[in-house]
Order: structure tokens, then C-alpha cells, then sequence
């Protein structure tokens, strides 16, 4: 007999395992690895997916005491080496298996199930779920392909000629004439047409047959120009480096890391795009990951105008009907190149020769909820099972990752890292000019902008170019403060300040949504909820405000956009804004750090950064480092075209390393400072560090939580070594949507495996668990 080992769907750290179940012989050839079954479990029925087929049970249990599978609910997702990395993942982020499972699954696919019956039956023996009669069915969200009607001519009906009575026939057999057409376009231009057609069919004169319809904006094309990819007539230097390199990691079939440290324009992605032809000419396919959903209409134009059709999306902005239909067309083998966000590491592409994560130091790559995995760790796996060639491309690469091409392996892969220091062509590298603010200030200039700055502005006016300015804070103030007793409203629910929107005239809080109109906070008044007084003032500055400003120095002469997380919540605003800001003649374009990576405007000649400390001051130790990662980003927006580029950043803190690395596009003066302090404080790329968060509405029982894990934690370090427990300490947000939350922060060596660890420490909680909810993060990147 076959025996299957079966992942449950049901979320509990305490089910860490799969489970034995018989496979009937009526069932055998549609129970296989990633199909999702129907199985009885302590009484009750649950929803699971095969993760491995034996001929004897995995468990020291009698084969006469295995429960059979009940039903196959769905046909396979996944196959076996997915299977594996879903339980690698499991074991690596401390999370239980079935969500593990999860990111494999068809789009749209629900855990519920419902009963539907087979064939009319007795309802008293209906009503027995045990009843051999009932029939479970999987509930589905809006998935499932869509075939359309088409209608086309038989060679019969060719030479039909309808009598001069029958409008309704010639208007069709006409339509038909030039052409298959749909049956909903022939119902909606012609009366009737639905009928008229059936008499037809009958009659031999047209077919009607279904065709599968692809869903949505994956088949849009873009206006935008950067999303062509014009094959170069040779490749640079770097360029061909980088690409030998990478079939090398090919041919080793062993998950070998190539790192392309490629200044900004330096033709990173034609090398992708030669390593992936090279893949596909092998009958292999690749997986190709971007960390915005901005940059997708780009990235996935350019891959098409290369690769055509053969080229699937998937992003989280499509709908779930449109993020089925890619999928499946990856499911079905019809395409073989994906590019997508960090989710389309789970794509149904079995045969993967290449995997390559476009700027891999951005924190974007690393999930915020279960299972909290860093796609660069899941694509290294991958790689490894898969026998690929993982290629990560960043212009600023992760200290993890630099620190890694140092060993001779890591994790058993070879990591090599690769330079390319030039832009092809005549583009060069623009300069920097920091722009000392409190030297503004000491002048008497109080606007946001630095006089350097405003008049680079007035220039890009004057000569019809463009600008890109950064600043990494939407909304129109910081927050609004009683300018009489120093209070600042804060979010009820949350330990937040609320940032003020002058558009909306509301203040909202950034951390759970929540709004409220000025004019009814607190009250209908608009008065200080402390004092009482009339007077609030608005501080700091967001991106709203700097429109303002903006409109107000250059006019209506000029396209000012803004691409924040305001003005880009609609399905398709990235894509409608970089449109816009492609086509007009002299255009500035706001934004956050969504404007600071991958975009290429050759037309930009002025970057400027309103102000560089916003990430610089956060209590995070990574807070240098994602500092000089935004703006050495953001600084190669400029000079990519045959016009020399200009930056401008605008700081209080202008002698920092990571500021002053950026002015020279020298690194190495900003890795030193930051590799000496990483190292002397036991941080990453030197340790593993791991945040387990414990949160709930009652805030003693999450501090004695808190305590709980702590003390265990400490428990098992002091017999590890390398292992240091820091904490319980209250979170950085202390409160979010009325929980409470502690965290307790555990260092270990990089070659610890502290998920399983911790995942024991979490279970020792007892009656304290029904109370809190606890996270594991292992490789924590938000400490917040």
C-alpha cells in the first residue's frame, strides 16, 4: 500500500509535522505530492496537502491503525522539491508547516470546505458526514480559468448566403467574414445574436468553441520608454564579466551565488536578460524578483520585448482572478521566464535554471507576516534544490551579502561577487553636492528647499528637463504640535504620532490607518485635546507640503507629481504616474523610497533629497545603512542619459559616514565605520539575530509572556555558544491597534539554527498562550 505524509491546514506551532495516511487504490493516481486532500483528524474534518509519497509509514505506528484519504480536493500545486523547501522553511522561520504550504497554492485557493452531494440520497444518511454518499468541495475565491464563446465560420458556412429577410444572419455571417469573434461582442453590437447563432450552429454554418481567457493587466502594454530593452550592440567589460560568471554558477548545477556589485546604470538588467537567454536555450526557465511594484510595468516590459509572451507577472496588485491566470499559464509550462515580487519565489516553475533578486539589499525582500522569510535566503535554497544559479544585483549590496563572498562557501553554495564599476556608453556618474541645512538655517533661510536646490529647480525649468526629489515621509506635516503646552496628538489606538494631510485635512496615523477630520479632533472644535488652545502648529515636512512649495516656486510651467502611498492605493497608479511623468517635456517627480530605486529616465538631470535624516536618526542598528542604500540609490536616478546629472542632498548631519560616502560614490569609507561597530556589537553580518514579539490586549499578561520566553531563552543560550538574550523590553511601538507589545531580541552565529530553539521556548507559555499572540522573526529586519 502507498502511504502519503500529509501537512494539515490547521495553524498550531504544536502540529511541527506531517502525518501518515493510507492512500486508497481508487485514489492513487490522483494522490500525489501537492495535492490537497481531505482527511479525518482527531474526530473532525481538515483540509491537507501531500508533501511525500512511501510504501511504508514514516511513523512507527501499524499500518491497520493509518486513517485512508478520504478525497483528493484538488489536483497537485506543488511538486516534491517545492515540498521540501516548504518544509525547510518551516524549520528555518519557526513557523507551523501548513503556512509554510501556503505561498505554494494555487491563487484564490481557501482552506474552508463544504459538503456537496454526489447523487440524490436518503437525507438521514446525507446528514452522516461518515455517509459514503457525502462529497467535500474546496471554496474558492474568484479562481479558476475563464474560457470565452468563440464563433467563427465552417467552411460550409463560407459560401452561406441568408435570404434577404434574415438581417440578423447577414449582420453576423458579415462580422464572421473578417474573422473568429467572441460571443459577447457579437451579443453586444447585434440584437438577438445569441439565438440567431445557435440556429446557425445547428444548421452547420458557424462553430462555436471555448478558448481560455488570460485575466487582466498582465496583458497591458505601458507607454513608458525605459520598458524596452535594446539589445546593445556589445556588451561592457563588467557586463561580460558578470555574465561569464553567472554560466558558470549554471553549469556547476549546485546553487553557486553570483553578486553583481554594479554601479547605478550599469547595465545590470541586459545582463539578466543575456544570462536568462542562455538559461531558456537550455530548456531551462528563471524566476526574476523586483522589490516595488513600481518597478514592475518597467521590468516586465523590458523582459517582454525580449521574451514575448513567455514571460508571467505576479505581484499582489492584481486581482486574484488575474494572479490565477499567471499561475496557471506557469503551471501548465506554457511560459518559463516569471518576474514578480518577493511571492514569485513560489511560482509553479519546476524546471528553473536561473533565479536572480534585482537589488537585493532593499528590506522589502523580507515578509512582515507568516512565515516570515527573507526571499534572499528562500532563493539561495531554492537554488540549491533546484540545481540553479542564484544572481543578486545591487547596486549597494547587503553587508550579508558582501560579507559572504568573503568565505569560500557559505551554506555549501560558492558566493562570488562580481564589479561593475561603469555606466556603458557616455552616461557618467552624476555629482554630489551636500547641502548643510543648519548652514541654511544660520543664514536666515527657512524654506525646505537649500538655495543650492532652489535654484537647481529654477534651472531644470528654464532648460525643460526633469527632477526627481526624495523624501521618505508622506503626508503634508510630521505631526501637529500645541505651540502653547507642547502636546501632540497621538493615535488612541496606537503609541503614534498623527501626521497631518492638508489635502484631506485630516491627521491619520500611519501606523494602523485610522483617521480623523481637524475639525472633529477631539472634539467639533479644532482646539489643543490637552489645553484647550487654538494654536497648533504643523512640524516636519512630508511630501504633500513639498508639492506645494513646489507649485508655488516653478507655476503651472511645470508637471509636478506626487507617487507616495496616497496617491498610488488605486490597482495601476504606479504605472498611470511614471506614464505621465515619461511623456511630459519638464516634469518633477515627489516621492518616497518607492522613486529611489530602478527607475531610468535618461531625461533626469536633478536629483534632490529634501531631507537625508529621516532614516538616519531611527533606533535601528541597519539605520546607516539603509541611509546610504536610499540615497546612493535615489543619486543614480540622475546622469543616465548623454546629459551630465546633478544631486543635491540636504542634511543636518552632513559629516555622517553614510552621507559623506555617497558625496564621493566611495563605499568604503562608509563600510569601514559600519563593519567596526557591527562587529564590535555582535550584530549582522556577524550573528544572527532573531525578534520574538509577544503582543494582546491585556498588558500584564503580555509582559509576563514576555518574561516567560525570556527566561527560557536564556535557558538555552547558557549552554550555546555565541547565543545572547537581550530583553523583555517594550517595542519601539509600544501599542499598535490597542495591543500592547514587548519583544525579546536573541543573538546567535551565523551558522545557528535558532527557529526550533525558539519554537520550544514559545511552547512553554501554557495557559499564558490563550492570552497573547507571539511572533517568531527570525533574521529580523523591522525592530520597531
Amino acid at each position: 500500500m502507498v502511504y502519503a505524509q500529509v501537512a494539515l491546514d490547521i495553524s498550531t506551532r504544536a502540529l511541527d509535522c506531517a502525518f501518515d495516511y493510507g492512500v486508497p487504490e481508487a485514489l492513487e493516481s490522483q494522490a500525489v505530492v501537492g495535492a490537497t486532500v481531505l482527511v479525518s483528524f482527531g474526530h473532525r474534518q481538515a483540509v491537507g496537502y501531500i508533501v511525500s509519497l512511501s510504501d511504508r509509514p514514516s511513523a512507527k505506528i501499524r499500518a491497520d491503525h493509518i486513517l485512508p484519504i478520504q478525497q483528493v480536493l484538488v489536483s497537485s500545486s506543488f511538486d516534491e522539491v517545492a515540498a521540501q523547501l516548504a518544509l525547510w522553511i518551516a524549520k528555518e522561520y519557526a513557523c507551523p508547516l501548513s503556512e509554510a504550504l501556503h505561498p505554494f497554492l494555487p491563487p484564490g485557493q481557501s482552506v474552508r470546505v463544504r459538503k456537496r452531494t454526489a447523487c440524490p440520497v436518503d437525507t438521514a444518511a446525507h446528514e452522516k458526514e461518515d455517509s459514503p454518499h457525502t462529497m467535500w468541495e474546496l471554496v474558492c475565491e474568484q479562481a479558476g480559468p475563464v474560457d470565452d464563446r468563440w464563433v467563427c465560420l465552417t467552411e460550409e458556412g463560407k459560401s452561406f448566403v441568408p435570404s434577404r429577410r434574415a438581417s440578423r444572419q447577414r449582420a453576423i455571417v458579415s462580422a464572421l467574414a473578417a474573422g473568429p469573434s467572441r460571443m459577447a461582442e457579437l451579443v453586444a453590437t447585434i440584437p438577438g445574436a445569441s439565438s440567431v447563432v445557435s440556429t446557425l450552429e445547428r444548421r452547420g454554418i458557424v462553430a462555436v468553441e471555448s478558448r481560455r481567457r488570460v485575466r487582466g493587466s498582465a496583458e497591458q502594454t505601458t507607454t513608458l520608454s525605459s520598458a524596452i530593452a535594446h539589445r546593445p550592440e556589445h556588451l561592457t567589460q563588467g557586463q561580460e564579466e558578470a555574465l561569464l560568471a553567472i554560466r558558470e554558477a549554471i553549469a556547476a548545477q549546485r546553487g553557486d551565488v553570483v553578486l553583481v556589485d554594479g554601479v547605478t546604470g550599469s547595465g545590470k538588467t541586459e545582463v539578466y536578460l543575456a544570462a536568462i537567454e542562455h538559461v531558456l536555450r537550455q530548456g531551462k526557465g528563471a524566476i526574476v524578483l523586483v522589490p516595488e511594484i513600481s518597478l514592475t510595468a518597467q521590468t516586465v516590459g523590458r523582459f517582454r520585448s525580449r521574451f514575448g509572451d513567455d514571460v508571467a507577472v505576479l505581484h499582489s496588485r492584481l486581482s486574484v482572478g488575474e494572479r490565477f491566470d499567471q499561475w496557471d499559464l506557469i503551471h501548465r509550462g506554457d511560459v518559463h521566464v516569471v518576474v514578480g515580487a518577493r511571492s514569485a519565489l513560489f511560482a509553479p516553475l519546476t524546471n528553473v535554471g536561473l533565479i536572480v533578486v534585482d537589488e537585493e539589499h532593499e528590506a522589502s525582500y523580507k515578509q512582515d507576516s507568516a512565515p516570515r522569510y527573507h526571499a534572499r535566503e528562500v532563493a539561495a535554497k531554492l537554488a540549491q534544490l533546484r540545481g540553479a544559479a542564484l544572481v543578486l544585483g545591487s547596486a549597494t549590496p547587503s553587508l550579508e551579502s558582501l560579507e559572504r563572498c568573503q568565505r569560500p562557501t557559505y551554506r555549501d553554495a560558492v558566493w562570488r561577487r562580481v564589479v561593475m564599476d561603469e555606466r556603458p556608453g557616455k552616461a557618467q556618474l552624476p555629482t554630489v553636492k551636500i547641502a548643510d541645512m543648519t548652514q541654511e538655517f544660520a543664514v536666515g533661510n527657512r524654506s525646505i528647499f537649500s538655495r543650492d536646490l532652489r535654484q537647481a529647480l529654477l534651472d531644470i525649468e528654464e532648460r525643460r528637463e526633469k527632477a526627481v526629489l526624495l523624501l521618505n515621509r508622506r503626508g503634508f506635516a510630521t505631526f501637529l504640535m500645541c505651540r502653547e503646552c507642547g502636546c501632540v496628538p497621538t493615535c488612541p489606538h496606537c503609541s503614534t504620532s498623527l501626521a497631518y494631510h492638508e489635502r484631506t485635512h485630516a491627521l491619520v496615523c500611519h501606523t494602523c490607518g485610522r483617521s480623523w477630520p481637524t475639525r472633529a479632533w477631539p472634539d467639533p472644535s479644532t482646539s489643543c485635546p490637552n489645553c484647550g488652545s487654538r494654536y497648533l502648529g504643523q512640524f516636519g515636512v512630508g511630501t504633500q507640503r513639498v508639492e506645494d512649495e513646489l507649485q508655488a516656486l516653478l507655476g503651472d510651467d511645470v508637471s509636478i507629481i506626487r507617487m507616495d502611498a496616497d496617491t498610488t492605493r488605486t490597482k495601476g497608479a504606479h504605472q498611470r504616474l511614471l506614464e505621465r511623468f515619461d511623456a511630459s517635456d519638464c516634469a518633477v517627480l515627489i516621492g518616497t523610497q518607492m522613486v529611489a530605486k530602478g527607475l531610468d529616465f535618461p531625461e533626469v538631470t536633478l536629483v534632490g533629497v529634501v531631507n537625508a535624516d529621516t532614516t538616519l536618526k531611527l533606533p535601528d542598528f541597519r539605520a546607516a545603512e539603509r541611509t546610504y542604500d536610499l540615497l546612493e540609490q535615489v543619486a543614480g536616478r540622475a546622469g543616465r542619459g548623454d546629459r551630465p546629472g546633478r544631486v543635491i542632498i540636504q542634511t543636518y548631519w552632513a559629516s555622517h559616514p553614510a552621507i559623506a560616502s555617497v558625496a564621493t560614490h566611495d563605499r568604503s569609507t562608509f563600510l569601514a565605520s559600519e563593519l567596526d561597530s557591527r562587529r564590535e556589537a555582535y550584530y549582522p553580518p556577524f550573528a544572527r539575530l532573531t525578534n520574538v514579539v509577544v503582543w494582546g490586549l491585556d498588558a500584564k499578561k503580555v509582559r509576563d509572556a514576555a518574561n516567560e520566553i525570556a527566561t527560557q531563552a536564556r535557558q538555552e543560550a547558557s549552554h550555546r555558544d555565541g547565543w545572547h538574550v537581550l530583553g523583555p523590553a517594550e517595542c519601539a511601538r509600544g501599542r499598535v491597534k490597542d495591543r500592547t507589545r514587548w519583544h525579546v531580541l536573541i543573538k546567535t552565529p551565523t551558522n545557528a539554527d535558532p527557529g526550533p530553539v525558539l519554537s520550544a521556548c514559545v511552547s512553554h507559555l501554557g495557559s499564558l498562550a490563550k492570552h497573547v499572540r507571539v511572533a517568531i522573526d527570525v533574521d529580523a529586519y523591522d525592530l520597531m
